[in-house]
This record gives structure tokens, C-alpha cells and sequence, in this order.
């Protein structure tokens, strides 16, 4: 079949294109060149109309244990959002942690058709795989977590060198099927285990004499050495402390150059000024990202209302179950590998510390000089739920809206931002770049947040609107790989994504010491632990694509 969507107005940052008239052409799932002579079977009219691709959310926690520990946790937040079956989508419940038929409705509700999750735990990989599986539309992706894992620590202390380092890295992708990696708290989930409360950057683990400067260094180096596109994916020390600007600003100048993406950047961005000895670190960690070229960030903004934090950071999340909102709260260990800590919380405004907080993310979007080294995240669930997107854009693109709730925050934290004077606006083409172009760039998708010739077919159209929330949260048309499957907002058909990997090579020789490793002190066994392409792709909801290292 061939589709034309004809005279829509094109936001296309990866082809150059800003606000330009242009018709798209669909065939066999892909985008094409303008054809000869062919009639199209099925044309829409975009005049009037905006286009993009079909967005990228780069960290969101969609699939893993703690989500569904987090659903476990809240029977009441399920209750009060409950979704009924059609004849089209199947039930579920939403909010905080949605359901995953949910999750997938809901992303592509608002013009999204890609989701990665960002904590991949290998020993519970499979699970997470198989969770994800079941969000239909979107395509899906996940961060392999290292840092924490005992094996790693290990060949630290025992000095191994670089090249055992990437062969176990890369035999670890392949195994738990990811396209990055991605490092919690570093060293610090484990440090927990020993009986440790907090863990510096240049603090020594004291079981193992690891720092997590040293674990970053080596983690940074091999993804660069193994090739694969997105960088380290950092949740850094000390989240949520005050005064752990420091950290993450001596985190920024000790990985040395490498590349690095350090994630919901306002939870490491804190001060210690004021009578409350809480302050905005904002001016301070966006001059530095301004400065670092080698360095990428995405936000993990916080919105006001109920959510559930929910990360792999037991030590973080240890210390913050004193605020839980309702009061009940997990923490638990995983084997050798990792822990989960699972939070309710309630973000209020006339709180000083949440109100300053949602300040300090609105600031570091607006003073990071590059949108395609920033992105659009708020952590789901832990800063905001995700259908949340639409009100934080419309923050981003309008002042006057931003300074209308400012004013109705805390008025301590209003004394204590700079947000009232800073103009900027968003502009159409730089939501396209933190929410299309860049994340697809960051990533490696080599044929997806774009509208150009070979390109997948994931498009989504709005009707301009100056209020953007309203704008961005309900597409007048979705395609998943050139299929229609939303209309006004709602889902009208269903499809199944497919599941981005890459397999960076690596030694065979890394297992007989990992066999030996799994056989003393693991209950899982090797041969387990590996996930194979087929387990993905067994039941027909969707299929793996394979990306080059480079």
C-alpha cells in the first residue's frame, strides 16, 4: 500500500527541516522517496497540521521487577484509574505505574512509539524482556545495570585489565539482550550490603577498595572501546542529597573526556544555601554541560501529584523511605548484582524542598545552551508519571504559563529560583530534537527519529496549538511503521514494536571463569542466565533488531 500524507508542516531536526511544507510518502512500512508516477491507495490531508516522527522517551521504567513491585505496592492507585476493555484494547489500570497494555496505549496516545527502559538488572533480565513484550506499539530497548555487581568488583580489585573488562561488558550485553549500559549509585547498591549509608565518588567501597570514580572510568571505557553509541548511562552518587552539585560536577571532570550521559540530572543538582540548606545547583551543573561536549543529560523533571519512585539505588531509597507517601515502602537486595528500593510519593507545591526542586529542572532545561545533548524525561515514575509530557512541554514552550505556576509555589522556593528571568521559549523544532532527533541519535537508531527517505514509517501529526499541552496530547494521527494506529487520541489498531539490541563482540574464553563464578555463588545457572533472540520473538509480538557497534 501506498500512503501519501500531503502539505503537513515538517519538523524534521535530523534532516535539517524547520517548519516546512512537505508531503511523506509510506510504502512496505517505510518512508520513500516521492514516487514517479504511482497514485497513492490512501492520502491524508495534513494542511494546517504539524509533523514529526514518532517520539522517543530514552528513560523510562517500563519493564523490570521494581515496576511490578511498585504496582504490587498501590492497589489504590489502580483503583482510581481503572481502563476498560474495548473492542480494540484490552483493560487494564493506570497512573503511577500503569499496567502494560496500558503503557502502550497511553505512550502512543501521545505521539510516542519508542520507550527504553534504562535498568536492565541481567540476572532478571528475562523477565523485564518478557514484561516489555507485552506493551504493545511501542518499540522497546533496555540499559544493561553494571557497577554494583559483585563479579565486576571483583576483577577490579583483582586488577584485571581493560580488555577482560569490555569482554565481560560486551558478554553481558549479548546476555541480557540491551543496547547500553547503565550504572546506579556506583558501587554503592553493593556498598549498601556492607552495611554503608552513602558512598562518595573518591570513597572507597570497604569491602572491596573499589571507587565509583574508578567503576565509572572503566565502565565509560569500555562502551567507547566496544563501540557502542550510547554512552555510559549514569545515575550518579548522592541523588537526592544537598550539596551533591559537587559530586556530580567532580563527576563530570573525572570520567576525563569520555563520553558520558548522566541521567535525571535534577536529583544530583542540589545546594546547600538558604535557611533551609537546600538550593538550586542548576546555573552551576548546565555551565558545565555547556562546557563538556562529551557530556549528554536527561532531566527526570518532577510534576506535582502522586507517584512512585521506584530504582535500583537501595542505599538512596533506604534513606528516603521516611517520606514515603502513603507510608509503606520496599527495599530489597538481588543476589550479587543489584537491590530495588520501591517509594510512594507525593509531590506537593507548598512543599519548600519539592516545590524548589520542580524549579531546578525547569532551570536546567532552560540555561543547557544544546537541546540535542538534553532530553525530555521526568524518570518515570519517579519525578512525574509519563502522561505527564504534554504539561512539561507546554512549560518549556510558554513563559508566561511557566511564571502563572511558579507564582503558586512555595514562596520560600520562589525566592529561591531564577526561573521568573529567564525568557526562553522552546521552539517546535527543539522539542523535535530532545523528543525525536537526538534521543534516536544519542541511542544509535539509525533509521528512526526522522522523516527521511528509508526511514520507519513512525509519524505523528498534531494540530498547532498555542496551548502545547492540549497540542501534544492528543495526535490527530499516529503510524507505528506506516500503520495508522491513533486517531484523535485514541488508539484504533494495535501493533507490536520491535526490541532494539546491539552484541558488541567479545573473547568466548570470559565464560569459563563467569561458569565457574555462577556455579560457587550464583542460583542461577550460566546457560539460564543467557536469553536467546527466540525467547523475544516466540509468541509474535514483535522482533530484535540488531544494531552495529561503531
Amino acid at each position: 500500500m501506498l500512503i501519501k500524507l500531503t502539505g503537513g508542516t515538517v519538523y524534521d531536526p535530523a534532516a535539517g527541516v524547520a517548519g516546512q511544507q512537505q508531503d511523506i510518502y509510506i510504502q512496505d512500512g517505510r518512508i520513500i522517496n516521492p514516487p514517479a508516477e504511482a497514485k497513492p491507495d490512501k492520502e491524508y490531508d495534513l494542511k494546517g497540521k504539524v509533523v514529526m516522527s514518532g517520539a522517543i522517551d530514552m528513560h523510562t521504567h517500563i519493564g523490570g521487577g521494581k515496576g511490578n513491585i511498585a504496582r504490587t505496592l498501590l492497589p489504590e492507585d489502580h483503583r482510581a484509574d481503572p481502563v476498560a476493555r474495548t473492542h480494540i484494547c484490552r483493560s487494564g489500570c493506570g497512573h503511577a505505574m500503569p499496567s502494560t497494555f496500558v503503557t502502550g496505549y497511553r505512550y502512543a496516545e501521545m505521539g510516542y512509539t519508542t520507550g527504553f527502559e534504562p535498568a536492565l538488572l541481567p540476572v532478571n533480565a528475562r523477565q523485564a524482556h518478557m514484561e516489555m513484550g507485552d506493551i504493545p506499539i511501542l518499540d522497546k530497548g533496555g540499559y544493561v545495570m553494571l557497577g554494583s555487581d559483585d563479579y565486576l568488583l571483583r576483577m577490579l580489585t583483582a586488577q584485571k585489565d581493560q580488555k577482560a573488562i569490555n569482554d565481560y561488558v560486551a558478554w553481558t550485553m549479548q546476555s541480557a539482550k540491551a543496547i547500553g549500559v547503565k550504572v546506579v549509585n556506583p558501587g554503592g547498591i553493593n556498598a549498601f550490603k556492607f552495611n554503608q549509608r552513602k558512598l562518595d565518588l573518591d570513597e572507597q567501597n570497604t569491602h572491596y577498595g573499589i571507587t565509583p570514580r574508578e567503576i565509572l572510568r572503566v565502565l565509560a571505557t569500555a562502551i567507547k572501546e566496544l563501540g557502542v553509541s550510547h554512552p555510559l548511562h549514569v545515575h550518579g552518587c548522592n541523588l537526592g542529597v544537598p550539596g551533591n552539585m559537587q559530586t556530580t560536577l567532580d563527576t563530570i571532570q573525572g570520567i576525563g573526556g569520555l563520553p558520558m550521559h548522566l541521567t535525571h540530572i535534577q536529583f544530583h543538582s542540589y545546594g546547600t544555601e538558604g535557611d533551609f540548606k537546600f538550593s538550586s545547583g542548576a546555573a552551576q551543573i548546565a555551565e558545565a554541560i555547556n562546557l563538556n561536549k562529551n557530556i549528554t543529560i536527561d532531566v527526570g523533571q518532577i510534576l506535582f501529584g502522586q507517584t512512585v519512585t521506584a530504582s535500583g539505588d537501595s542505599m538512596r531509597q533506604h534513606a528516603n523511605h521516611k517520606h514515603a507517601s502513603p507510608n509503606k515502602w520496599v527495599t530489597m537486595d538481588i543476589e550479587c548484582d543489584a537491590g530495588c528500593g520501591v517509594v510512594p510519593f507525593k509531590y506537593k507545591d507548598q512543599n519548600f524542598v519539592n516545590a524548589l526542586q520542580w524549579a531546578i529542572g525547569l532551570e536546567t532545561f532552560l540555561l543547557v545552551d544544546d537541546p540535542w545533548r538534553i532530553f525530555l524525561t521526568t524518570d518515570h515514575p519517579n519525578g512525574a508519571p509519563f502522561t505527564s509530557y504534554p504539561h512539561l512541554i507546554r512549560l518549556l514552550m510558554d513563559k508566561s504559563f511557566r511564571n502563572d505556576v511558579l507564582a503558586t509555589i512555595h514562596p520560600e522556593a520562589q525566592k529561591m529560583t531564577t526561573l521568573a528571568s529567564i525568557d526562553r521559549e522552546y521552539s517546535l523544532q527543539e522539542i523535535a530534537i530532545m523528543t525525536r532527533a537526538g534521543a534516536a541519535k544519542l541511542i544509535g537508531l539509525k533509521d528512526r527519529g526522522g522523516l527521511s527517505a528509508g526511514n520507519w514509517a513512525d509519524i505523528t501529526v498534531y494540530t498547532d496549538n498555542p496551548n502545547r499541552e492540549q497540542m501534544f496530547e492528543k495526535p490527530d494521527y499516529v503510524f507505528k511503521d506506516g500503520e495508522l494506529v491513533v486517531v484523535d487520541g485514541k488508539v484504533v489498531h494495535v501493533t507490536w514494536g520491535t526490541t532494539h539490541v546491539v552484541k558488541p563482540d567479545f573473547d568466548p574464553s570470559v565464560e569459563k571463569g563467569l561458569k565457574e563464578y555462577f556455579d560457587r555463588y550464583l542460583t542461577m545457572k550460566l546457560g539460564n542466565f543467557k536469553i536467546s533472540d527466540d525467547e523475544i520473538t516466540e509468541d509474535g509480538r514483535g522482533s530484535i533488531t540488531v544494531h552495529p557497534t561503531v
